[in-house]
Parts: C-alpha cells; sequence; structure tokens
C-alpha cells in the first residue's frame, strides 16, 4: 500500500504537475503539494498543483509541455481536455553549451562477439535474402522457408536464413527520392555486419533493378554476395531452386563463424521506443539513457532516431552537440519535417497516438521530452539521414520517422547490431538481423506482458530502484544479447516481417 506521499511523482520543483503512481479517486489528499483530487486520474496521468490560467504554458521535467486550453483548477486532472500545443514557442538551441568530455571505462567491458574478415564485428550470424522489388518477396520467403526447422542442423554457428523483403521496387520515379532511400536501406542490409552473406533477387522488369541498385550502391557480386533475376531463370519454381542452392553453397563458410571476447566499442545499438505512456520519461527512457552512457564510456555507439517524436525537445539536443554545425542539422530536419507534414496538409501533434494519450501523454511536447532521455548526457557527435552509414562512436542521431518498424529498419540499415526498445503499452517488435531488447515502463505491462518483454523498469517507479542501478541491469544485458543470449523476440521468431524501408515519392 503506497502513503500519501507516494502517491504521485514529481519530476522537477518547477513543475506545474506531477504524477499519479495510481489511480486517484476525487477527494484524494496529496499532502505534499497540498492539493485535494478532483474527478479521476488513471496512472501515468497529470493532476495540476496550482492554479493555471488559460494560455499559461504548463511545466513538466522544467519544460514546456503545452498551453492550458482553458483555466485548470489545483487538482485537477491534466489532459487532451485542457492542455494543448498552442502557439509554437521559441526554443534555445544553445549550441554545444551542455557538452561535457566522456571519460573512458577502464577497464573496458567485453562480449562475445563474432569477427569479420573486415575488422568489423557481429552479434549474429545470418544469411539474408534481398528482395529488390515486392514481386520477388514470395520467392526469397519461400527459400528462407526451406531452412527452418532441422534444416541448418548440420551448421549450429549459423542462426538463421532471413527474407528481407518489402512492398516496393517498382512504380515509382527511378531517380527520385524515394528510389535513393529503398536503395540504401537494402544497400545498408546487404553490407550488415550481422549478415555473414547475401543473396539478392529481383523479377527482371522492375524500376529497382539489380544491376541499377549494385552500381548506384558500390555493390559487387562475389563469395558473400549473389543475385539474379527470376525471368532469367525460368519462373518461380526454378528460382527457388537456385536461391536453395546458393544458400547452401555459402552455409559452408558461413558456419565458421566463432565468438570470442572482443571490445564493448563494436555494439551499436538503435533507441527505439513505442507505445509510450506517462511513465516512459520517468523509467524506462532515462534508464535506457543511464545504459547508452555507459555504452559511450566503453566506446560503443547509440543511435537517438523518430524525429516527430523529439519534436520540441530538440533543443535538449543541440546544447549536447559538438558542434554548431552538428546541432545545424537537427534543426534542419526539424525545419524538413514542419514542411513536410504542412505540403500533406498534417501536423506535427499528430503524435501522440490514442494508446499514448491513453497512457497520459498529452501533448508531441511532452513526448518528445521523455524520448530524447533514451540519449542519455554524453555529447552529440553527428547526425545522419536515413539508413546512412553511421561511421562516429558515441552518441548520435539518425533522422527518422517515428513509425517504429521504419525508424528501426534505418537504424539497422545503419549498422545497428542490436535494438532497444521502450515500450509502456506493450511490444513484441523483433528486428533481424539485429536482436531487440524490450524495456517495460510499469509493473503492470511487465506482470501482463512479460513472455514478451526482457526487463522490466517499473520497479524505478514502484520498487525504489535507481536509474543508474537499472541502467546497469541494461547495460549488462546489451553484453549478455551481443553475446548470442536470444532475446524474447527472437525466441519466438520475430523480425523477419519488419523490414519497412521509409517509401517517400508518388506511387506511378
Amino acid at each position: 500500500m503506497l502513503t500519501a506521499a507516494q502517491l504521485t511523482i514529481r519530476l522537477h520543483p518547477n513543475d506545474d504537475v506531477v504524477i499519479a503512481r495510481v489511480q486517484l479517486i476525487s477527494g484524494t489528499q496529496l499532502q505534499s503539494d497540498g492539493v485535494t483530487v478532483k474527478g479521476m486520474v488513471p496512472p501515468g496521468h497529470k493532476i495540476a498543483t496550482k492554479a493555471i490560467a488559460q494560455g499559461e504554458p504548463v511545466r513538466r521535467y522544467n519544460q514546456i509541455i503545452g498551453f492550458a486550453s482553458k483555466a485548470i483548477a489545483p487538482g485537477e486532472h491534466v489532459h487532451v481536455n485542457n492542455l494543448a500545443m498552442g502557439d509554437t514557442f521559441e526554443r534555445d538551441y544553445a549550441f554545444g553549451v551542455d557538452v561535457r568530455p566522456v571519460k573512458p571505462a577502464n577497464p573496458q567491458a567485453t562480449f562475445m562477439g563474432i569477427k569479420r574478415s573486415d575488422g568489423r564485428v557481429a552479434t549474429r550470424n545470418y544469411i539474408g535474402l534481398l528482395s529488390t522489388v515486392n514481386c520477388s518477396a514470395t520467392v526469397c520467403k519461400l527459400i528462407a522457408d526451406h531452412f527452418r526447422g532441422d534444416a541448418l542442423k548440420a551448421y549450429p554457428n549459423v542462426d538463421g536464413v532471413v527474407a528481407v523483403t518489402h512492398s516496393v521496387g517498382c512504380g515509382m520515379d527511378v531517380h527520385g527520392e524515394g528510389m535513393t532511400l529503398l536503395r540504401r536501406t537494402l544497400a545498408g542490409y546487404a553490407r550488415h555486419v550481422n549478415f555473414h552473406s547475401i543473396l539478392v533477387i529481383g523479377l527482371g522488369c522492375e524500376a529497382n533493378q539489380i544491376s541499377s541498385f549494385k552500381a548506384a550502391e558500390g555493390l559487387d557480386d562475389g563469395p558473400k554476395l549473389h543475385s539474379f533475376n527470376m525471368q532469367d531463370v525460368g519462373g518461380t519454381g526454378k528460382a527457388v531452386a537456385k536461391g536453395i542452392g546458393l544458400v547452401e553453397s555459402m552455409l559452408v563458410d558461413a558456419n565458421k563463424a566463432v565468438r570470442e571476447s572482443v571490445p564493448a566499442s563494436h555494439i551499436t545499438i538503435g533507441l527505439q521506443c513505442g507505445g509510450s505512456d506517462g511513465y516512459s520519461g520517468i523509467s524506462a527512457n532515462p534508464a535506457l539513457g543511464a545504459a547508452v552512457d555507459l555504452l559511450v564510456a566503453h566506446g560503443g555507439t547509440a543511435i537517438l532516431s523518430e524525429t516527430p517524436e523529439i519534436y520540441g525537445a530538440e533543443h535538449l539536443l543541440t546544447r549536447r552537440a559538438v558542434t554548431r554545425e552538428v546541432g545545424e542539422k537537427i534543426v534542419t530536419r526539424i525545419k524538413w519535417w514542419e514542411e513536410y507534414t504542412a505540403r500533406l496538409k498534417g501536423e506535427m501533434n499528430n503524435n501522440p497516438s490514442p494508446g499514448n494519450k491513453a497512457g497520459g501523454l498529452t501533448t508531441i511536447l511532452e513526448k518528445s521530452l521523455g524520448a530524447v532521455a533514451k540519449g542519455g548526457t554524453t555529447p552529440l557527435v553527428d547526425v545522419y539521414e536515413y539508413a546512412q552509414q553511421v561511421d562516429k562512436h558515441g552518441f548520435v542521431y539518425m533522422d527518422t520517422p517515428g513509425y517504429d518498424p521504419v525508424s528501426a529498419t534505418g537504424q539497422v540499415a545503419g549498422g545497428a547490431n542490436l535494438i532497444c526498445f521502450t515500450t509502456g503499452r506493450g511490444s513484441a517488435y523483433g528486428c533481424k538481423p539485429s536482436p531487440s531488447l524490450k524495456l517495460a515502463t510499469n509493473n503492470i505491462l511487465w506482470n501482463r506482458q512479460e513472455e514478451d518483454i526482457d526487463i522490466n523498469c517499473g520497479d524505478i517507479v514502484e520498487g525504489g530502484v535507481s536509474i543508474a542501478d537499472k541502467g546497469r541491469e541494461i547495460f549488462e544485458m546489451i553484453l549478455a544479447t551481443a553475446s548470442g543470449k536470444a532475446s524474447k523476440s527472437e525466441r519466438w521468431g520475430y523480425g523477419a516481417d519488419e523490414f519497412v524501408p521509409w517509401y517517400i515519392g508518388a506511387v506511378m
């Protein structure tokens, strides 16, 4: 039973709201804030601790999360009925003012990774089947299906054969931005360290021709990259048979892979949050941020993304940029998104989703402030466009949509060999060839969906566990997973159907 003092969470002394730990009923006394709850307030939702006039800003995390759309009384539930985005307000970008040097960890952490011949280190060892177009997706899947069950029993060091398929590749401008993004994403997977080798399959008449794709991305056939068109080999059955034969020829060499102790600096994690709630910015996100700080101290890399979900909080990132140029890259991407959504007659506050709102999040400003906590506190060393190869160590940013499968696809294409995914509503997401760890923000979700969640961060809210201790727990699980321990989603077989490249442009 929680005491009266434990019923709510105050995140900053200057905040205008506190967060309910449990469902609060009308008349409940919040003694620490000197207010009485008016009406029903669900867990994770906000309660006003002072009178707020219409039009006044409302603060959480000591940051503006919106403006009162009508007068709010002390003790009142603060949500969509009385809080809105309001007019755009100026953010102080203050480029680089919060940059602090990172103290390298000593001794450096290690994990059991797979060294490739080019010096890169993998966390998994797959063979990939890449479709250039939706028309060859079925053939890729049929080939992958052949290697399910006991088919790989003789190859214990191969984690599987994965069909990486999608629904585009034709009916699009061959010189347009959409084709450029698709090819960059496919090439990122073709080069991904977690794939020992790749087979690219096309139909033969699509816009995304294999020859043009390989030429644009500097790819050449060789022992670890094969390609062919279905039309050239005589149709589906012959294409499947040819593909099976090529994969079988790759398996012998792929099975030679062995794990050995390597520095944690070879780990690159993509940071995701999906199905966020009012606790995301209190528990799982800052705990993941603490793990990111540890990873960076050990020489590793973390990629924060989902630009629509940092909107309104981007100033917290520009202040950590190592140079003004790096910070300006973030601002440029924010302006692009404002123009992009306006052109499509949308708005940046299309987020939070209905599920986010049910969990206590009201505006994109509030969601964004919690989302950036995943990125920890270390300097922002660079900013990348979607699916670009990440070539810096440390904390970086990649511009992606907020939709998790599209965002994570870009991160993996950019080199992420592991994904960490926080959730307050529930997720069963997988992301082959990179393992995906799920982090629950609250105990209720953990107890309800433990079979899909890897780490519970709800004990930060209810059990008194510190952010630092939970961050250490997450970091240790990152090392274990990178060493080969299966994540929950991997045990269930998730990850082969979640490849979703960002499609921009007209369907022709």
